[in-house]
């Protein structure tokens, strides 16, 4: 009987379609919810709720109660999840910086971790947001492991032998070599470096990588610690993976450290540090209301990024503060987040982003999401909102291949267009402000009917194509849209028609890229037969 029931086993895996690996063109238009595994939900029937961030330890997030809390994210529009590392980490006595709840303390990652679930649960979470026409992007460590002392038993990791390792040395930051060769942490937590000029290494990674992303059905990789990794190390990799790679090269305002690390010689893409730190410049309150330095990143990403289409926009991660801890206004934020969406790029938003966490750096930026019981806050609708038309713009018009212009600037904001959208961005805040203005020369003929997309209200091009943001109800944020472009978009009153990419679960199955299991007639059938055969014998 078991050999019979394993042979039907391996002919309906046969005959089951196999899902397309996910480009970085089909990436382009999605937008990217980041979740912190063990912080986003817990199982069903958990007898506890409690989590303190600051005791940096387990609080009981599985990929199993993602899977269960999907209709959250989704319903607020995003397309893909970001989550972290799935693979064993460090099995032993509490650390002097606490346990691995993050994922990211690497030790065997041949293995998956068993705090998140088992090879079954990960599979479900993928087949699941395969199901809904979502994409999976899962962060992956391969610059280092996790020790806990500076002479460990590498016989515990993926490679076993201390000849794989890079000998233990602190960083000289700002010297290239020493960040590519000696160990993040530090004495207390270090973090040994994997020497990924080793052909064994080489050989070994393109082999994991390949069956992770074929075994787990993954459309995207984040790479950690990107730039603790020689560069072309990256291409070979990222070929045998097959899916999109977009990597961490943490940095600041400068665009040419990080934009090395996008192209053929090294990533399809990269987070983007520079204009993120442009954006707390300009936005946040109180702060420096820097308009210049977006426009200055703006124009300078233009020509030095391979494809600013690709790049990820993001006001917060694991690694730094949330915006409510660097900003009182939530205008701010909303301003800020609005550019990320409607400019060149992903959008990338950090889970508890949208119900205004305020923790600042590690470990208190990883609160559990699960105390906000998952309200739909102004932010959450706004995100929802942006998502929406994004999604609409990204399925019926090239509108996300098109490239996003300056159209003015001024010490209050300023506006943007891409395509047929023009966003009107301020820092003043919340407060009405009277007589304070943004204008703006568009390109649209006076006359011309428009309607802003987050209230509803009708706009008027002005002569000579001027459109005038006035502040008397507070410095909130304006997309507008040629009225008549809005039909099917379900926006401001317009008929909703679903379309393949917007997350619109009635057509999901149909239009995905990873095909449903159960498509063709053929599986179908032999799914039956297989149930009549035990139904028999059982």
């Amino acid at each position: 009987m078991k050999s019979v029931y394993a042979a039907l086993r391996l002919l309906l895996a046969a005959s089951l379609p196999v899902a397309f690996a996910a480009t970085a063109e089909e990436w382009r238009g999605r937008s990217i919810y980041q979740i912190i595994t063990d912080r986003f939900a817990l199982p069903q029937g958990s007898s506890s709720s409690t989590c303190d961030p600051g005791a940096q330890t387990f609080c009981g997030g599985t990929w199993n109660s993602i899977r269960e809390n999907l209709d959250y994210v989704q319903d607020a529009g995003f397309t893909a999840i970001w989550i972290s590392p799935v693979n064993q980490n460090y099995e032993g006595p509490r650390s002097a910086y606490g346990d691995p709840y993050h994922g990211y303390w690497m030790a065997d990652i041949s293995q998956l971790n068993s705090r998140f679930g088992t090879a079954e649960d990960l599979k479900a979470l993928s087949a699941e947001l395969h199901r809904r026409n979502m994409y999976l992007m899962v962060d992956v460590v391969v610059n280092n492991v996790m020790a806990t002392s500076t002479t460990p038993d590498y016989s515990k990791y993926f490679f076993k032998d201390a000849s794989f390792y890079h000998p233990y040395c602190p960083i000289q930051w700002g010297n290239a070599t020493s960040e590519e060769e000696c160990w993040m942490g530090d004495e207390r937590v270090p973090l040994p470096d994997i020497d990924t000029r080793n052909p064994t290494v080489i050989s070994r990674y393109g082999e994991w990588i390949t069956n992770l992303v074929k075994e787990y059905s993954i459309d995207g990789l984040r790479i950690d610690a990107a730039k603790h990794v020689q560069m072309d190390f990256w291409p070979q990799f990222c070929e045998k993976a097959g899916v999109f790679c977009m990597g961490e090269v943490f940095g600041g305002q400068e665009v040419d450290p990080i934009a090395q690390y996008q192209g053929a010689q090294a990533l399809d893409s990269v987070l983007n540090f520079p204009m993120y730190t442009a954006l707390v410049e300009a936005f946040k309150i109180p702060g420096p209301a820097n308009v210049s330095a977006v426009a200055h990143v703006f124009e300078e990403s233009r020509t030095k990024f391979k494809d600013v289409g690709l790049l990820g926009n993001f006001l917060e991660n694991h690694d730094l503060p949330r915006w409510h801890n660097l900003s009182v206004d939530p205008q701010s934020m909303y301003n800020a987040m609005t550019f990320n969406f409607m400019s060149d790029g992903i959008p990338v938003v950090y889970y508890g982003q949208e119900q205004a966490f305020s923790g600042s750096a590690d470990p208190f930026n990883r609160e559990p999401l699960w105390p906000s019981e998952y309200a739909k806050t102004d932010a959450y609708k706004l995100m929802a909102t942006l998502n929406q038309l994004r999604n609409f713009l990204v399925n019926t018009t090239d509108w996300v291949k098109q490239e996003a212009e300056l159209l003015t600037t001024s010490p209050y904001g300023f506006a943007l267009m891409k395509g047929s959208v023009i966003s009107i961005l301020t820092n003043i805040g919340s407060p009405p402000q009277n007589g304070t203005h943004i204008a703006v020369t568009s390109p649209y003929a006076s006359g011309t009917a428009m309607i802003n997309i987050l209230t509803c209200q009708q706009w008027a091009v002005g002569a000579k194509g001027m459109l005038d943001a006035q502040y008397t109800l507070g410095g909130v944020p304006t997309i507008l849209i040629p009225s008549d472009m809005l039909d099917g978009s379900g926006l401001c009153g317009a008929e909703l028609r679903t379309t393949a990419n917007n997350g619109g679960r009635a057509d999901a199955l149909s239009s995905s890229p990873h095909l449903s299991p159960f498509a063709s007639p053929f599986s179908l059938a032999l799914i039956a037969l297989i149930s009549l055969f035990f139904a028999m014998t059982s």
